[in-house]
């Protein structure tokens, strides 16, 4: 694959002027690009594969909920339904998609939306009876029909954006001056030791404008993995060898994460978003007590039991300056508020 991805570097140039193209359309308004006057958060990123999205959603979730109604919106990919949906109690991972059902399982008390036309699903969100008073757009960074109010921008600490390079011999989506568009450009995935000297030169390294604050964040794992009916300590599973399930798009800060915590285990690597067929799940059962994240649980449940030991890891984002974070989000919902509302 690689060698492939290599050979196609030739086609690198003529994919940087279309989305060159593209974008300067938008920015010369000679392609329509819609701006609201309520609160709109994007989270999204330059590049194909995980950056951290899910966790980040939740964590502003988490920092909202008690004082909004949230909606989120989500391409659902992978769904195999068509147009806006919202989720209800027939929603499954197949309906809206795996990480907005996700979403959905975790926040009852939030909006959990899907349409790959971010515009019409916005409009269909503020016309509900009762709207959102803030939407969280997920992976819509180069949705540029919409005009998020605030772009919050993710890159991975062992794959900054600035080190890479277009489809398809690299993994970005778009130009590297697409982050220019980030009002909050956040280093994802980073490890929570990391020095201040190391931050700093990752940040010379970004050279974000003066307007863009840079944050790092690491993923926070659980002590225990759990299911609907019981929960594992980590440590008890020092003496039970398992097999850990993944298909998302970057397992390898978990698969160390469990072997830094002395745990003996087989790895069983699908690729993102993956749809598991019949002979697998049949091959899955018969490997005893199963291990998976979040995002895998949700498209695996289905096919087992409760009493079957399928279990899933519970991670959360953990951000350094969160104090500091967060009051760059309220700032920006109560100057939306005050100026547009």
């Amino acid at each position: 694959m690689k060698l492939i991805r290599y050979l196609l570097f030739p086609v690198v140039p003529i994919y940087y002027m279309v989305t060159w193209l593209r974008n300067q359309l938008y920015e010369n308004g000679i392609k329509k690009s819609t701006a609201y006057d309520f609160p709109v958060i994007c989270v999204g990123n330059l590049s194909v594969g995980g950056t951290g999205k899910t966790p980040m959603i939740e964590y502003l979730i988490q920092l909202l909920r008690a004082d909004y109604q949230l909606a989120t919106l989500s391409r659902g990919y992978k769904r195999q339904t068509q147009g806006f949906i919202i989720a209800d109690q027939s929603a499954t991972a197949n309906t809206i998609g795996d990480e907005p059902f996700q979403f959905y399982q975790k926040f009852e008390d939030i909006i959990v939306s899907v349409d790959a036309d971010r515009v019409h699903g916005i409009g269909k969100l503020m016309n509900l009876k009762t709207p959102p008073d803030v939407i969280l757009l997920d992976d819509a960074y180069q949705h540029r029909k919409v005009r998020a109010g605030l772009n919050i921008l993710l890159t991975s600490y062992d794959d900054l954006y600035v080190d890479d390079i277009l489809l398809p011999t690299g993994n970005l989506r778009e130009p590297r001056q697409g982050a220019k568009r980030a009002d909050i450009i956040v280093v994802t995935k980073a490890p929570q030791a990391l020095s201040i000297d190391k931050k700093q030169a990752i940040i010379n390294r970004i050279n974000p404008l003066a307007r863009q604050a840079v944050f790092f964040g690491g993923i926070g794992y659980s002590d225990v993995v759990k299911n609907a009916e019981a929960t594992i300590s980590l440590d008890n599973l020092k003496h039970k060898p398992f097999t850990l399930v993944t298909g998302i798009a970057n397992p390898k800060p978990l698969v160390a994460h469990l072997r830094a915590q002395g745990l003996n285990f087989v790895h069983l690597k699908y690729k993102d978003h993956h749809e598991f067929q019949a002979n697998e799940i049949e091959t899955l059962k018969r490997k005893g007590l199963i291990v998976t994240t979040e995002k895998d649980m949700v498209r695996l449940q289905s096919h087992f039991k409760p009493s079957e030991d399928l279990y899933y890891l519970p991670i959360e984002m953990v951000i350094d300056r969160h104090a500091e974070f967060d009051n760059l989000i309220q700032q920006f919902l109560k100057w939306t508020q005050k100026n547009l509302g």
